[in-house]
């Protein structure tokens, strides 16, 4: 006889018994299908294959050789422009001309190791691209031997996951701080650095080492994708006026459309600029004032100049400099940084024996030193330094590539560490001021007078 029994599990067996005398036999039959397991390691294995095929090396290898054409053209066009200027018809023209025969020669080796690799990528970009269309059907027609809905109902569990935590952060919404307390970083933890996104020589090639530029963290309103830039036009040491650039790509190719504006006739004098650390905040530039030891500010709009002196005791006029093994970087006395929270000052003084000391300014009239923090890390152990999220943060000189985020102070717990351990790849041998921007997290750098930025990573 034949019985026909409902499973639970969703299946539909027949059973079949025959009964002899002592004898019993049973058929066993399932009206589904089998699962394909081994279309399933087939896919497993594509999936694999694709993401050892597409690898961040293989992103950098581009990188490498753009940053590589990038470097070599412009000292082309400047070997070029020097033959055009001094070839005497003889012996030095003979020994320019190899030179540049020797530079186009690298040039071109780098221009086809770049036509190859691009190839290579959009042939890789087109066979991942069928790929993932491949993997992404036989995962639908996976799909369709769970009977029992499971994955249908992970993804409507997710989505209700996700409704229910949109829905509680309605009821009980947070409002982020306009600046946070010193220590208490938005972002998250400072983690690394990236790039650099820019370099450029920008308005001036080889001009100026020394000079800083950056955008202002608190802008007025039409102005917020202006840059500022400030060099150090008088013996590497003194300037006496800002420049400014409508956006980034004005800052590139060297169009400035605000031009400049001029704190005095003359440079140097009192009350101009001396040394590149120099930031701009709230539409008023802060610096060291011309042979004293006093932060001065310059007020944009109404363009008056107001100051206020530093502690007894501060080193200024090359006393007190940033430095490296080979050299120290004249009239870096004091540097100012901004960040999330405002403008900071650091500086050294007789009584604390060269070591950092940090303060901040307090805006406002009259403007002031507000909190002062005192470190143990040793000024001229240090090339440069620079504020994020009430943080400070030291570099120290590698070599000529590299530059170190050795160092760091926080503010709120004044826990000071000597292990941060986070690595700049340098574009030329020494970078002379550094810049936060917490407008978009990047590190502005002006090295050897080229301005290079980096994105700052938080997490």
């Amino acid at each position: 006889m034949k019985l026909y029994v409902i499973v639970p599990l969703c299946a539909l067996f027949a059973l079949t018994q025959q009964a002899p005398s002592s004898e019993c036999s049973c058929e066993l039959t399932t009206s589904e299908k089998l699962f394909p397991h081994d279309k399933l390691v087939a896919v497993e294995d594509s999936a694999l294959k694709c993401n050892s095929d597409i690898t961040p090396q293989k992103v950098a290898e581009l990188d490498s050789l753009l940053l590589g054409l990038e470097l070599r053209l412009p000292q082309l066009q400047e070997d070029v422009s020097m033959l055009e200027r001094e070839n005497d018809g003889q012996l030095y023209g003979v020994i320019s001309l190899q030179v540049i025969e020797n530079e186009l020669m690298q040039i071109n080796q780098l221009v086809a190791r770049l036509k190859s690799a691009t190839l290579s990528h959009q042939r890789l970009t087109a066979n991942t691209t069928e790929q993932l269309e491949d993997l992404k059907a036989e995962m639908q027609e996976l799909e369709s031997y769970d009977t029992m809905r499971v994955v249908n109902t992970q993804r409507t569990n997710q989505r209700l996951k996700k409704d229910l935590d949109q829905c509680k952060s309605g009821l009980y919404p947070t409002t982020k701080p306009i600046q946070p307390p010193h220590g208490n970083c938005p972002h998250g933890q400072f983690l690394n650095i990236t790039g650099p996104r820019v370099y450029t020589a920008g308005e001036y090639p080889g001009s100026y080492k020394y000079g800083a530029w950056g955008r202002d963290p608190k802008p007025e309103a039409g102005k917020e994708s202006w840059y500022w830039l400030v060099m150090m036009t008088s013996s590497n040491k003194f300037s006496n006026y800002v420049r400014f650039y409508s956006s980034l790509s004005s800052l590139i190719v060297g169009v400035s459309a605000p031009g400049n504006v001029l704190i005095h006739t003359a440079n140097p004098t009192t009350n101009t600029i001396q040394g590149p650390n120099v930031v701009l905040y709230g539409e008023a530039l802060y610096y060291n004032c011309y042979n004293q030891d006093t932060v001065c500010r310059f007020n944009l709009t109404t363009k008056t100049v107001i100051n206020f002196q530093l502690p007894k005791g501060t080193r200024f006029n090359s006393k007190g400099n940033f430095c490296h093994p080979d050299e120290c970087y004249p009239f870096t006395d004091l540097d100012l940084a901004t960040d999330e929270s405002g403008v900071w000052v650091i500086y050294t003084t007789t009584q604390d024996f060269g070591n950092l000391v940090l303060s901040k300014v307090e805006e406002g009239e009259p403007l002031r030193l507000g909190q002062t923090w005192r470190t143990s890390i040793y000024k001229q152990g240090v090339t440069n330094t620079f504020m994020a999220c009430g943080v400070l943060y030291a570099t120290r000189y590698v070599n000529k590539e590299v530059e170190e985020i050795f160092y760091s102070f926080d503010t709120t717990t004044r826990e000071e560490r000597f292990n941060v351990g986070v690595f700049i790849s340098k574009m030329s041998p020494n970078i002379q001021s550094l810049n936060y921007s917490p407008v978009d997290q990047m590190l502005h750098a002006y090295c050897d007078s080229y301005m290079v930025s980096y994105k700052v990573l938080f997490g």
